[in-house]
């Protein structure tokens, strides 16, 4: 069975627009300070890149791959899949999600990049669910909020699929196919 991806949620120029809104006000809170930018690969490649390009202090960029997950239930433990080559210890960290569902493995990320010495750490996301929530924890910067639906495009994927999308679009699932 194929996925209906066909509806729209929100169009290319809604997240142009909400790239420069989280810009601006990255920008304002930090200034010139230096940040160390941490994109959670693999959904947030394509915010991260977009937003780095439109901030003005001195940007360093590193990538981490993390889960907490089995299938579909939170293990609690954080799995590094791909950690960062730079110290944290005294800096300002930004990391950059694609979407906040739960909330647990980036409360994990957060705790652990702490305990790391990072001077402080933020959190940034494109799309926020918190309807999904479990872990009382909110996003420094949140681009757009949606609501309890399976979104795709962006860098967000089902099965590795979608990315290349430009737009959000709903998933659906389509018993005709």
């Amino acid at each position: 069975m194929k996925p209906d991806t066909s509806e729209i949620l929100i169009s290319s120029d809604e997240i142009r627009d909400m790239v420069a809104k989280v810009a601006d006000e990255i920008n304002s809170d930090y200034g010139d300070r230096p940040l160390l930018v941490i994109p959670v690969l693999t959904g947030a490649f394509i915010f991260a890149a977009d937003l780095v390009r439109l901030l003005k202090m001195p940007v360093e960029i590193d990538f981490m791959k993390v889960s907490s997950y089995v299938g579909q239930t939170s293990t609690g433990i954080l799995k590094i899949n791909k950690d960062i080559a730079v110290d944290v210890k005294g800096r300002d960290v930004l990391i950059v999600e694609d979407v906040i569902d739960t909330g647990r493995t980036l409360a994990l990320l957060r705790d652990m990049l702490k305990e790391r010495g990072a001077a402080s750490v933020k959190i940034c996301t494109a799309f926020d669910k918190p309807a999904r929530r479990v872990i009382d924890i909110r996003p420094d910067y949140s681009g757009i909020e949606v609501g309890d639906v399976f979104i795709v495009g962006y860098g967000l994927d089902l099965d590795g699929r979608y990315r290349d999308y430009g737009d959000i679009r709903i998933v659906k699932d389509n018993e005709e196919q």
